[in-house]
């Protein structure tokens, strides 16, 4: 086969073509969007389960900045250094009153 003559310049735009079908059935087949023969991107005519998946996707995404802005909510409560204080407060009443023993009966005492 000679590189310069028509039958080289044939199979090149055929094998082109070739390529191209191929890459559009597996897209077709995976849900992605066509490609024209300018590059342009063709949407599928069965897009309803794609507008759904993008409506939950929305959704989701929502969802998960609420979520962040309390997780930033509860980190700032836990690293604030009076929650800290109460949290160490409680620990040594929990420990106290384990220990404790006896209650001590005081008695208020008169002014003298």
């Amino acid at each position: 086969m000679e590189f310069g003559g028509p039958t080289f310049v044939v199979a090149l735009v055929a094998l082109s073509y070739g390529a191209w079908v191929i890459n559009n059935w597996v897209r077709a087949k995976h849900g992605y969007a066509l490609e024209d023969e300018f590059g342009g991107k063709t949407e599928r005519a069965d897009s309803a389960e794609a507008s759904k998946l993008r409506t939950e996707n929305a959704e989701l995404r929502a969802l998960l900045t609420k979520v962040e802005k309390r997780m930033q909510v509860l980190e700032r409560i836990v690293t604030d250094k009076s929650y800290s204080v109460g949290a160490e407060i409680e620990a040594l009443r929990d420990n106290s009153s384990a220990d404790a023993g006896a209650p001590l009966k005081i008695t208020e005492r008169e002014n003298v």
